[in-house]
């Protein structure tokens, strides 16, 4: 089937679908912060588990990644930079690590957006796959990520 769209603009449609909404399966990310607040993002309902604010900070951390890959650098989040630490839980850091992660999507859903197609055939710097693979990957992760978050405010009755 022939699309009238270039493949990345495609492929940005999905990032955005997952992150902001209109998503198939359900709720995406931002959907599912709408109702937390800096306690419910930093509480632990789930013993071993990563908080709400956690996977936020992982997601963006994540959506960075990729924009570095994409503009040539080889770089692999461990440690902190994987799960950056939460700060002191309030309303105004919630309300900033939420709008960071939004930010740095926005400018990867740009980005993809305007990537030439031939593009998404690149080797990713230091990986043995492609931004292709890369990109659909990090729309699966959102979306993993979304899964969590929502079964996280389940546990805490939201």
């Amino acid at each position: 089937m022939n699309h009238p769209k270039p493949e990345s603009a495609l492929i940005a449609d999905q990032l955005r679908r997952a992150f902001e909404g209109d998503a198939w399966h359900g709720p995406a990310l931002l959907e599912l912060l709408q109702d937390a607040d800096a306690a419910s993002a930093a509480a632990k309902p789930v013993r071993a588990a990563h908080s709400i604010w956690e996977l936020v900070l992982h997601i963006a951390a994540w959506d960075g990644a990729a924009l570095h890959r994409i503009a040539g650098e080889t770089i692999q989040l461990t440690g902190d930079r994987n799960f950056p630490v939460v700060p002191k839980p309030t309303e105004a850091a919630w309300r900033k690590a939420v709008a960071h992660a939004k930010r740095t999507h926005d400018t990867l859903v740009k980005t993809v957006a305007s990537l030439p197609e031939p593009r998404l055939r690149d080797r990713v710097p230091g990986k043995k796959y492609d931004f292709y693979h890369l990109l659909h990957g990090v729309a699966q992760h959102e979306l993993y990520h979304a899964g969590q978050i929502a079964i996280l405010k389940k546990a805490q009755g939201l």
